[in-house]
């Protein structure tokens, strides 16, 4: 989830610029949906499960709540990346490309198909780091969603912002992926896959789906997978792994991007006391590209 530089001139975060965006710490917005059927439904089909009949009162899988309180700007809101201009509820950083990169959840009661349901969103901080290839913006995020006086979840994200990708830029040194795993899956991110999971989201950010703006604008090799399908992918592994498990607890860091150009494997280790494990993606090289945790009741 990432912008494309609009200027040739590489924006600085200056005091002045933070001061002025941390005026948006403790901002909040509610937002209310339903826990739809057709949803969960389109996700399954995605995730070739054959076995998530979407009825009435059944539990929501581990981030498939993620399906909901989507983004709806308007067509003319727009920019040429497909994301909603910056400003609005989130401040308006003066840098272009924008990450998820990671998150943490946990599970306090069920969603449940048919739900109606609530989510309060506050910006919890704004803050500034001076990075190899320019500023960083980082923006914490916390969620807390409910049925009516029950808090079903409680979630943070950690949104990134960068400065526009330039010519020579170093690149971060990968990381060697573990060598041991009991839980194994590959995946082959097909176009068709990524549009679907855009789709289903409501991401317009073409980087997942139009193959010359993503080489062409953003320099990436080919399309670029989600992180957050690949994080749903890690706790869907888990999930046919401890089908009868229930999830207390996720957390997840993205580590490096993943393109459509070749497969990836999922993989998963359990604790010992099978109450927790180590979850995490590679690519076809071995490289360490999400690593996630779970924990189980």
């Amino acid at each position: 989830m990432q912008h494309p530089s609009s200027s040739s001139e590489t924006p600085r975060i200056t005091p002045e610029v933070l001061a002025h965006l941390r005026t948006w710490e403790g901002r909040s917005e509610n937002l209310n949906d339903l826990i739809a059927a057709a949803p969960v439904r389109g996700l399954a089909a995605t995730l070739d499960r054959s076995d998530d009949e979407a009825a009435a009162g059944k539990s929501l899988a581990a981030l498939w709540h993620w399906l909901y309180f989507l983004p709806r700007a308007p067509q003319q809101e727009l920019g040429e990346d497909g994301h909603p201009r910056l400003g609005g509820f989130l401040p308006p950083v003066p840098l272009p490309r924008r990450m998820w990169a990671g998150g943490r959840l946990r599970w306090h009661a069920p969603l449940q198909i048919g739900d109606q349901v609530q989510r309060t969103t506050r910006i919890a901080s704004i803050t500034h780091k001076a990075g190899r290839t320019g500023d960083l913006v980082f923006a914490l995020l916390r969620h807390e969603i409910s049925r009516g006086e029950t808090l079903c979840i409680t979630e943070e994200q950690d949104i990134v912002y960068r400065a526009p990708a330039q010519p020579g830029d170093p690149a971060p040194p990968p990381q060697v992926a573990p060598a041991e795993a009991a839980w194994s899956r590959e995946i082959v991110p097909t176009a068709v896959l990524l549009f679907r999971y855009s789709a289903l989201t409501f991401n317009g950010h073409r980087i997942h789906y139009d193959r010359p703006y993503a080489t062409e604008v953003e320099g990436y090799p080919g399309l670029v997978v989600h992180g957050p399908l690949i994080a749903t992918l890690l706790a869907d592994l888990a999930r046919r792994e401890r089908p009868d498990a229930r999830v207390t607890s996720f957390s997840f860091k993205a580590v490096r991007p993943t393109s459509d150009l070749h497969p990836f494997r999922l993989c998963g280790q359990p604790s010992a006391d099978g109450k927790s494990a180590k979850l995490w993606a590679q690519d076809h090289e071995g490289w360490l590209t999400m690593q996630a945790d779970i924990g189980f009741e």
